[in-house]
């Protein structure tokens, strides 16, 4: 009777699961943001969002919860239904980073959230205020190797990409500087500008910067050269290994069942090869599609949770 009763148990989770698909969806989908309205990762949500709304034929409302670094959003989405009524834009730091540095979250990222797919992309940029007498980043290296007392840099917070790409060029180039934390990228780009911190390590927001001559870019963070700044050498021309790139993905809560998992990342990948979606999200704040298989996207995680928790515990980095 025992095995009776369990295939009877997995043909009712196959006839579920089958159900699901054939009606998923029914009704409009949310896509939690943790982050305001108006930035790169919210615009990036609302461009894949509009041409999705019209694959799936629902609409989709998004709902912005910034806070915390995404801990806010990401325990709302966690503990929604398991569904697929319920959307994550989970940002690389809140499965790589905050576990290691908010010990206590309400729930665990790796565990109670599961990757649907990647969905976009982009590299950091080196800085300087223009007042630091460097043109190009072998310059920087040799000045900074030199300076005394050493020179600081700004970041968004400790424990911010921000931070952790500096710390790991101290590491591979031997250098030091002091870390000047603010609360967000936005007053540090600023306190860059005045002069307050020599330089500055951000996403493609600082373009605006570089052009604009307020800045000086020296290097990109990707394992290559940023189509932004082709003429900027990335940092792994110097360093080879050397990378740090920010990626975004959607996520739904752990118990989704795959055939619903598996509808919206084919569509969602569908929606990020189109051009004009590329186009946009260039437009957006400089991201790039960023379409990996189940595989990848996992072993991207994998990977970078092992590398930037390895990094957080060398340096001792704690929550601000």
């Amino acid at each position: 009777m025992t095995w009776l009763l369990r295939a009877a148990a997995m043909l009712l989770l196959v006839m579920f699961a089958s159900a699901a698909q054939a009606q998923y969806p029914n009704r409009p989908i949310r896509i939690i943001v943790p982050f305001p309205p108006g930035g790169a990762p919210d615009l990036q949500t609302r461009i894949i969002a509009q041409r999705l709304s019209e694959l799936l034929g629902q609409p989709i409302v998004t709902d912005n919860r910034p806070g915390s670094n995404g801990v806010i959003a990401g325990d709302l989405a966690a503990k929604a239904a398991p569904d697929g009524y319920t959307v994550l834009l989970g940002q690389d730091s809140m499965f790589v980073t905050n576990p290691f540095i908010y010990p206590k979250m309400p729930f665990d990222p790796m565990k109670d959230l599961v990757p649907v797919t990647s969905t976009a992309m982009n590299e950091f940029f080196l800085s300087v205020n223009p007042n630091v007498p460097v043109k190009t980043f072998p310059e920087f290296i040799d000045y900074v190797k030199k300076a005394d007392p050493p020179i600081p840099f700004g970041s968004a917070g400790n424990g911010s990409f921000h931070q952790l790409g500096m710390e790991m060029l101290k590491q591979r180039a031997g250098l030091n500087m002091i870390h000047v934390p603010y609360r967000g990228g936005t007053p540090a780009a600023t306190a860059a500008v005045a002069g307050e911190v020599q330089a500055f390590m951000s996403g493609s927001s600082l373009v605006a910067q570089l052009r604009t001559g307020k800045l000086r870019g020296l290097a990109t963070t990707g394992a290559t050269r940023s189509p932004l700044y082709p003429d900027l050498p990335a940092i792994a021309e110097f360093y080879p290994g050397y990378e740090l790139k920010v990626w975004f993905g959607f996520y739904v809560p752990t118990g989704t069942p795959e055939p619903v998992i598996s509808r919206l990342r084919e569509e969602t990948n569908r929606v990020l090869a189109e051009p004009d979606v590329a186009e946009k999200l260039r437009n957006a704040g400089g991201l790039r599609p960023y379409i990996t298989t189940p595989e990848e996207f996992a072993r991207q995680v994998r990977n970078d949770y092992e590398k930037y928790g390895k990094l957080i515990k060398d340096i001792g980095v704690t929550a601000d």
